[in-house]
C-alpha cells in the first residue's frame, strides 16, 4: 500500500522493550510505504534502528512526569507538528501523553494512543493522569486483554469513549525464521554465553535448555523459574519429587535468564544468590541483554514466560513460536491469546513454581520429536495471527481511516481532531443568490457518506472487540 503521510511517534525512550520495538517497526512500515516517520524520545540504543529503517529521531525530555516539563513538551511537539507538516501524533506511553494531547489540540492534528498494557490506577489522581491515553481520536489496544482494560477504564472514569481498535503486536516472521539463522550466529552467541557450540555438542552431553527472555524485574518470574528448576533437578523437602531418586532419573536441565538489567544489577545478583540457595547455581546462567534473539531461541529447547502480572501481549510467545519453539507461559493476559494450551505450548498458574515445573516436565517428557511437532504448530499459529506485517498493515489502515474522518470535518469524539474551518474574514457574506450548485451538493453528500461509512466501520470494530 502507498502511505504518503508524516507520522510523529512519541515514546519516553528507545532503550529496549516491546513498545519501543513496535515503535521501530511502525516507523519502518511508514517509510516503506512512502511516508515519513519521526520519533521523539529521550534516546536509547534503538534510535539507530529507527534511522536504519529510514526514520528520523528527535530528542526531548518526554519521559518526565514533571508538570512544567510536560507543558513545555506540549509546545515543543506542537512546533514539530507545524515544522514537519505532521499528519498524526502517535503516543505510546502515559508520560508524554498529556504533552501529545495538548499539542494535538493546538495544531488540529489527530492523536492516536497505543495502550501497550493495562495501567494500574488506585487513586483518582492516577486515573486522571492515565486518562490522557484515552482522550485521543483513536485508541489502539495491542491485544483483546488490553482492549477490555481500556473499556473498563473508560467506564470507571467516565472519559468519553474514543474509537477503539485492537491490533495485536506481532513477530517478525522473516527475522524469526529457524531456517534463516546461520550456524555462525548461534556459535558466536553460545560462546558469548559460555556454552558449547550446539552444532558440535555431543547429544548425550547436551542438557535441555530453558530460555527465559525478559528484562530483569521481579514480576517477570525469574525467581519462579529458578524454584521450578530446583523442583525438577535438585528437590528439597518441599518438592513434589522424591529427593532420593537417582540422578539419572532427573532431567538434565539448564536455565538461561536473558534480558537487560536497566541498572538493576542488584536484582541480577539476588537471582544468583537465589539459585545458589536452591542448589541450582551451576545450572543457571544470567547472560544479560541479547542483540540476536533469533539465535537465542535457536539455542533453546523450551522457552519460558512465567510473568506474575498479566502481559498485555505475549510477544515472547509469538517470537518463540515463530522460531518453532514450544513455550510455557503464565495463564493470564495476552499470553492466553498467543499460546494454544497443549498444542503450541503450556499455560500455567502465575506465581506457582510447582505448576511451572510440572509444565516443563510435560514438555521434557514428549522428547525432541514431540517438541518439534508442538513448535511447528506454534509457527503456523503465529504466521496466521501474529505477524509484524499484519500489525503494520492494520496500523497504517487505521491511520488512513481516522484521517479520512478528520479531513471531512467529522470530529472523532475529541477536540484533537481538525475542527470545521472558520469563515474567511476577508470574504463578503453570502447573499441569498449565492447558492451552491447541484454538482457541489452531490459531491458533499458523497463526502459525508464516505465519512459515515468510515465511522460505522470503526464502530463495528469497536463493538466486536468490546468484552461480553
Amino acid at each position: 500500500m502507498t502511505f504518503e503521510r508524516t507520522i510523529l511517534q512519541v515514546i519516553p525512550n528507545l532503550r529496549a522493550g516491546g513498545a519501543e520495538r513496535t515503535c521501530v517497526e511502525i516507523a519502518s512500515a511508514v517509510v516503506a510505504a512512502g511516508g515519513r516517520a519521526l520519533v521523539v524520545s529521550e534516546g536509547g540504543r534503538l534510535e539507530a534502528a529507527v534511522r536504519a529503517a529510514g526514520g528520523e529521531t528527535l530528542r526531548a525530555p518526554v519521559a518526565s512526569k514533571n508538570p512544567f516539563t510536560i507543558w513545555r513538551n506540549a509546545a515543543h511537539i506542537a512546533d514539530l507538528v507545524r515544522e514537519h507538516d505532521v499528519d498524526i501524533i502517535h503516543v505510546r506511553s502515559r508520560a508524554p501523553a498529556w504533552s501529545a494531547l495538548w499539542a494535538a489540540r493546538r495544531t488540529g492534528v489527530p492523536m492516536v494512543a497505543t495502550w501497550h498494557g493495562a495501567y494500574r490506577a488506585r487513586t483518582a489522581l492516577k486515573r486522571f493522569y492515565n486518562s490522557a491515553m484515552a482522550r485521543g481520536a483513536l485508541v489502539i489496544a495491542n491485544s483483546t486483554f488490553t482492549a477490555r482494560a481500556v473499556r473498563r477504564f473508560q467506564k470507571r472514569t467516565g472519559v468519553k469513549k474514543a474509537r477503539l481498535k485492537t491490533i495485536p503486536r506481532g513477530a517478525d516472521i522473516g527475522a524469526f525464521d529457524p531456517t534463516s539463522v546461520a550456524a555462525s550466529r548461534v556459535k558466536a552467541l553460545a560462546e558469548a554465553w559460555g556454552l558449547p557450540d550446539p552444532a558440535v555438542e555431543p547429544e548425550e552431553e547436551r542438557p535441555i535448555r530453558l530460555l527465559l527472555p525478559a528484562r530483569m524485574t521481579a514480576w517477570k518470574g525469574h525467581a519462579d523459574a529458578i524454584k521450578a528448576l530446583s523442583i525438577l533437578i535438585a528437590p528439597d523437602a518441599d518438592s513434589a519429587r522424591d529427593a532420593s531418586a537417582p540422578d539419572e532419573a532427573r532431567p538434565r536441565l539448564q536455565l538461561i535468564l536473558c534480558g537487560d538489567t536497566h541498572g538493576r544489577e542488584d536484582y541480577a545478583a539476588a537471582l544468583q544468590l537465589e539459585a545458589r540457595r536452591h542448589g541450582v547455581h551451576e545450572h543457571t546462567h544470567i547472560v544479560g541483554n541479547c542483540a540476536d534473539m533469533a539465535a537465542a531461541y535457536t539455542i533453546a529447547d523450551i522457552v519460558l514466560a512465567p510473568s506474575r502480572r498479566p502481559e498485555a501481549f505475549g510477544r515472547t510467545a509469538a517470537e518463540a513460536g515463530a522460531m518453532g519453539k514450544p513455550i510455557v507461559a503464565s495463564d493470564h493476559g495476552g499470553a492466553r491469546e498467543v499460546v494454544a494450551d497443549g498444542r503450541t505450548g503450556r499455560l500455567t498458574s502465575p506465581g506457582d513454581p510447582a505448576a511451572l515445573a510440572a509444565a516443563i516436565a510435560d514438555l521434557v517428557a514428549i522428547g525432541p520429536s514431540g517438541r518439534a511437532v508442538m513448535g511447528a504448530a506454534a509457527r503456523r499459529r503465529v504466521q496466521s495471527k501474529f505477524s509484524i506485517d499484519a500489525m503494520c498493515a492494520a496500523t497504517l489502515d487505521a491511520y488512513e481511516a481516522i484521517l479520512r474522518i478528520v479531513s471531512n470535518n467529522r470530529d472523532p469524539k475529541d477536540g484533537s481532531a481538525t475542527p470545521p474551518p472558520p469563515p474567511d474574514a476577508g470574504s463578503p457574506p453570502r447573499d441569498r443568490g449565492d447558492r451552491p450548485t447541484t454538482t457541489a451538493i452531490k459531491k458533499k453528500r458523497r463526502t459525508v457518506k464516505s465519512a459515515d461509512a468510515e465511522t460505522a466501520q470503526m464502530r463495528r470494530d469497536e463493538d466486536a472487540e468490546a468484552p461480553a
